[in-house]
């Protein structure tokens, strides 16, 4: 495993870290999710990452288990907060209410004194942007977080929080966004803003749910229990993705990772991480092969002319603009 810093923090993470959104406490039985949990830290991830509205709250709890006999100092516990977790109106969002309520729970599903990232999932239209940090000041002041990241804010909401932070103290060092080969909206706006304001970038679905690994075929249904199959498993996300142009494509980029002598889906991942403002790509597992797969990206270097060859299968399919940096669902 190689290790990378967090934006321009003294912090070290994985180059692969192990998130559990759509598996820990809902795809997979829980004797499989710790399975995969120990696949990660024999593979040398050390960094995981996770969030209180994953499976209802069950992913945490099912981490926490799956982690609370490792060595707390030589592991990065990462989460989140905003999505709603509860009925009531203030259990969701990034008012001060919520955040102080939620991370004593995260904390406690987590079965940890501390988080070491403490993410907002979303940028809070509905809550004064000054309330949110200093609630995340209180947070990392006591002890309860370490560093504060957000997750799919565009260039201009980082832009407002970073003198927040620096004014109250707090380190925002991260940004969680998507990012593939297929999904590269981030790239104009953010990946720029990020590299001026020190804010490096843990991303998500690094094989776009899976479409990079080359096992969804132009003109055929997909397989069965696969996630395009599967309303609980992200299908809304992947559906973007599932149609014969993109997946016709997909397929032309297998000759590229035999020549790279890797698998589709560490091709993907390994992509990722050439772009030097990523600190960390997160996989998912439903099973520990998988995590076995993919941790073989790490290190690896891909040359020019093997990335010029793959922009120019993907460039027509590929999603560039940075206003999809966020759900437009989530403006009021």
């Amino acid at each position: 495993m190689e290790f990378r810093h967090l934006g321009r923090s003294g912090l070290m993470v994985s180059e692969i870290s192990y998130g559990n959104w759509i598996t820990h406490g809902s795809q997979v039985e829980e004797d499989a999710a710790f399975a995969c949990v120990r696949a990660a830290l024999d593979a040398g991830i050390t960094t995981f990452d996770t969030a209180d509205v994953y499976a209802g709250t069950r992913a945490e709890d099912v981490l926490g288990r799956a982690l609370q006999n490792e060595r707390r100092e030589g592991l990065e516990i990462f989460t989140k907060v905003y999505w709603p977790t509860g009925p009531g109106r203030n259990d969701r969002g990034l008012s001060r209410k919520h955040i102080m309520e939620s991370i004593n729970g995260s904390l406690r599903r987590l079965r940890t004194d501390y988080v070491d990232l403490y993410q907002a999932h979303r940028y809070d239209y509905g809550t004064p942007l000054e309330e949110t940090m200093e609630a995340f000041a209180d947070v990392v002041h006591s002890g309860k977080a370490h560093y504060i990241g957000v997750s799919e804010w565009t260039a201009e909401q980082l832009r407002a929080a970073h003198p927040l932070a620096r004014e109250l103290h707090i380190p925002l060092v991260s940004n969680q966004p998507q990012y593939s080969m297929l999904w590269r909206v981030i790239e104009a706006e953010v990946v720029p803003a990020s590299e001026e304001l020190g804010i490096g970038q843990i991303v998500w679905s690094p094989m776009a749910q899976g479409v990079l690994s080359g096992k969804y075929l132009p003109g055929q249904p997909p397989p069965a229990g696969s996630r395009a199959t599967d309303e609980k498993s992200g299908a809304n996300f992947i559906s973007r993705f599932m149609n014969d142009d993109v997946l016709t494509r997909v397929q032309q980029l297998k000759p590229l990772a035999e020549q790279a002598g890797l698998s589709m889906a560490q091709l993907a991942v390994a992509w990722v991480l050439q772009n030097p403002n990523v600190s960390s790509a997160i996989i998912g597992a439903s099973r520990p092969e998988q995590v076995h797969d993919n941790v073989k990206a790490a290190g690896v270097k891909l040359d020019a002319a093997l990335l010029k060859a793959i922009d120019d299968i993907v460039e027509p399919v590929t999603e560039r603009d940075p206003a999809k940096t966020e759900s437009p669902a989530q403006r009021p």
